[in-house]
C-alpha cells in the first residue's frame, strides 16, 4: 500500500466513523481542550476499555481536574474514583506523583503546566511514547502519531508498514505517513478497529476499504 491508497482510505474512513463511537479521550476534548485532563485520561485508558475509562475519568474529574487539586487528594480517595480500570493502585499513584510534579513545575514549565514536548511528557512516571503523542495530538494540537495497538495492526494488515511493534510503527509512520494524516490516524484506526478492521476475525466483507487492504496476516475473516 502507499500513499495514494492513504489519501483514498482516510476520507473514506471519516465519512464511516460517523457512525462509531468516538474514543472517549477524544470525545472529551472535543467538549474541553485541556492537556492534563487528555494526560490522566490516556494514563486511566491503557489495558482497559473505553467505557470504564469514561466511567472513572468523569468520577475523578468530579473530585478534581487539575494538578493542584488532584494532587491534594489522598490516595485511598484516587483508587477509589478509578476503580475498576486496570492496575487502578498502580495508576493512583503514577496520576498523583505526576500531579504533584506537575504542581510543582516542570520541565522548564510554569507550575500546573502540562510539557508541551515529547522529553518534557517522557521524564513524567508512567508515560510512554503512546501517552505523549496523544497528548501532543489531542491536548495541544501538535503534529504527533499516536500508535496504540489498533494502529499498528492495522496499518500493518493493510500492508502500508511492515514492523514488530507500535514504536516501530511509530517511526515508520513518521517517515512515510503525509503530515496531514498524524492527528486524525489513531481517532479514525481505534474506531475502525473496534468496530470493523478487528484483532481476530476481521470484517472484511463489511469492511468500507477492503478493496486497498493486502490483508497481510488475515487468516479467518468474517
Amino acid at each position: 500500500m502507499d500513499n495514494h491508497a492513504i489519501a483514498r482510505i482516510m476520507p473514506v474512513l471519516e465519512h464511516a466513523s460517523l457512525a462509531w463511537r468516538m474514543p472517549w479521550v477524544e470525545e472529551d476534548v472535543s467538549r474541553k481542550r485541556d492537556p492534563f485532563r487528555v494526560l490522566v485520561a490516556c494514563i486511566l485508558s491503557l489495558r482497559t476499555k473505553d467505557e470504564t475509562t469514561a466511567v472513572a475519568s468523569n468520577r475523578l474529574f468530579a473530585l478534581a481536574d487539575t494538578p493542584e487539586t488532584l494532587a491534594a487528594l489522598p490516595v485511598e480517595t484516587v483508587e477509589k474514583a478509578i476503580y475498576p480500570v486496570g492496575f487502578y493502585r498502580n495508576k493512583a499513584r503514577a496520576i498523583l506523583d505526576i500531579s504533584n510534579t506537575l504542581a510543582a513545575g516542570h520541565a522548564g514549565h510554569d507550575a500546573g503546566q502540562v510539557p508541551d514536548t515529547m522529553e518534557g511528557l517522557l521524564s513524567l512516571r508512567g508515560v510512554g511514547r503512546k501517552t505523549a503523542n496523544l497528548v501532543l495530538s489531542a491536548g495541544f494540537g501538535k503534529p504527533a502519531i499516536c500508535v496504540d495497538t489498533h494502529v499498528h495492526r492495522i496499518t500493518n494488515r493493510w500492508g502500508y508498514v511492515c514492523t514488530k511493534t507500535p514504536d516501530e510503527t511509530e517511526t515508520a509512520l513518521r517517515e512515510k505517513l503525509p503530515p496531514r494524516f498524524w492527528k486524525p490516524i489513531n481517532r479514525l484506526l481505534v474506531m475502525f478497529g473496534q468496530n470493523v478492521c478487528k484483532p481476530v476475525s476481521p470484517m472484511c466483507s463489511a469492511c468500507p476499504v477492503g478493496e486497498l487492504c493486502e490483508r497481510v496476516g488475515v487468516g479467518k475473516a468474517r
